[in-house]
């Protein structure tokens, strides 16, 4: 590569992070990180995004990965160290722990535990863009690896220019951008020969038996030999695929609005689409709900046992991130509730306003009001929270009749599988607040004005949000 041709490449470069800053709405000076691990794609990223910064300003940070799965990781990390410092950009590295290897291999583990790793350091930093050196040849593997699997459209469409990852970087804000993906692997070590770019070599990256190694080293070779080029239009294709899938998505956001009521999906509705344009929708509602992907067999099960269900049927099916729910002809989604009880939660309250109940993903509230219980009787109570125990009554008001609470529930549409995770305040023998009813009126309990009234909270992420 010539001076002419690295200076193309950094123009690509240019072009490209542009177009991901302007997706992504960064205001202000651009705070921007570089996901390194000191090898040829990060180490060549790092460069030409310094070049950026020092152009038009902003602060660019390093970050860093110990994995400590290779013997060499530490002399990468003072690599990485001290190309940093060269370059005047700013450092962070974290050292993790590969966990559940069993489970999901090395690869996937560790990749999961790296970007967990850069998530946590964007969000101490206040970075909201993470660059990775993903390039066109990164591409080419990715979409044959999808392919292999049997994915679908959004598969095959690869890797995005620039995308949330709230499942990789947690929920931190902050979003991907692969600005050499229209660069080719051979570009990259010729830019590293011009701009005296060291680098190191992770062993690993020979190891044929991971699946990404398998194709890099011995079926893309074959592949260029007898096809030159393939990876631009492997590339190209995954464009499509991309738009392909926007359409889809448009669409299945269109029969959302169609057939969503509040936080669920009318099943009539949703049985008058044909197979393929339900299929569409329930992967839409699935994604935008940041749940994992299910297979084409597991989402026809799951659709026929809550279709064909009576609707007094307790159908419940389980995925790995939710449940899914049918209830008075609505399809719900829940998140994943642990059947054993919940132990009882003992305390006395002193004048706070929340108290938060962990186990039952909430927290109690204690507001003031015009008229409810003397906060100096409450003080003195011993309060207990606990699940429903089976027979508790409940009245709403002075001159309300006193009703089983699965009648309250039924009147107040709140489905069943959502009532164990609903805890009821006891204050000593007597009930005092049912959460997702309210408050059990009895004349023994004292009452002021101002007074206390109590009401229930779901934690943040609990639950899911209406579509």
């Amino acid at each position: 590569m010539n001076g002419k041709a690295a200076a193309s490449l950094r123009d690509a470069f240019e072009r490209a992070l542009g177009e991901i800053l302007a997706r992504v709405v960064v205001s202000g000076p651009a705070r921007l990180a570089v996901g390194f691990s000191g090898g040829l794609d990060s180490s060549v990223l790092l460069r030409l995004a310094s070049d950026w910064v020092a152009r038009h300003g902003g602060t660019l940070f390093a970050f860093h990965v110990h994995h400590g799965l290779s013997p060499n990781a530490g002399h990468w990390l003072a690599h990485c160290t001290d190309a940093a410092s060269s370059l005047g950009v700013v450092f962070d590295a974290r050292r993790i722990q590969v966990d559940d290897v069993a489970a999901h291999g090395v690869e996937q583990a560790a990749r999961h535990a790296r970007y967990a790793a850069l998530g946590e350091m964007c969000r101490v930093h206040g970075v909201p863009l993470l660059l990775t050196g993903h390039h066109q040849d990164d591409q080419a593997e990715t979409v044959l690896l999808q392919l292999l699997r049997g994915s679908g459209i959004a598969g095959l469409g690869g890797m995005e220019a620039a995308n949330a990852a709230p499942d990789l970087l947690g929920d931190t804000g902050t979003q991907i951008g692969r600005p050499l993906l229209s660069a080719t692997r051979a570009e990259l070590e010729e830019a590293a020969v011009v701009f005296s770019i060291a680098h190191v070599d992770d062993e690993s990256n020979a190891d044929t038996r991971y699946a990404r190694n398998a194709l890099r080293h011995a079926v893309m070779p074959a592949l260029r030999a007898h096809f030159p080029g393939f990876e631009a239009r492997l590339a190209r294709a995954a464009g499509h695929a991309q738009a392909g899938q926007r359409l889809l998505d448009a669409l299945a956001a269109e029969d959302l609005a169609r057939c969503a009521t509040k936080s669920s999906l009318d099943v009539a509705k949703v049985a008058a689409l044909d197979a393929d344009r339900r299929n569409n929708l329930l992967r839409h509602w699935f994604a935008i709900h940041g749940i994992r992907m299910p297979s084409a067999a597991w989402l026809e099960q799951c659709w026929r046992q809550v279709s064909v269900a009576r609707d007094d049927a307790r159908v419940r099916v389980t995925h790995a991130d939710c449940e899914v729910h049918r209830y008075r002809n609505q399809v719900h989604l829940s998140k994943r509730w642990n059947d054993d009880s919940v132990e009882p939660m003992r305390f006395t309250w002193n004048g706070e306003s929340r108290v938060p109940c962990k186990d039952f993903d909430g927290a109690i509230l204690f507001n003031e009001a015009e008229e409810g219980i003397d906060p100096e009787w409450l003080r003195q109570q011993p309060l207990l929270l606990q699940q429903r125990q089976g027979g508790e009554r409940l009245k709403p008001g002075a001159g309300r009749p006193t009703r089983p609470l699965k009648l309250h529930y039924q009147a107040l549409g709140i489905p069943e599988w959502e009532r164990p995770r609903l805890p009821l305040l006891h204050a000593g023998k007597s009930l005092l607040f049912a959460a997702g009813i309210g408050m059990h009126w009895q004349p023994e309990v004292p009452r002021s004005s101002p007074g206390i009234v109590i009401a229930w909270e779901r934690t943040a992420g609990a639950a899911f949000t209406p579509v």
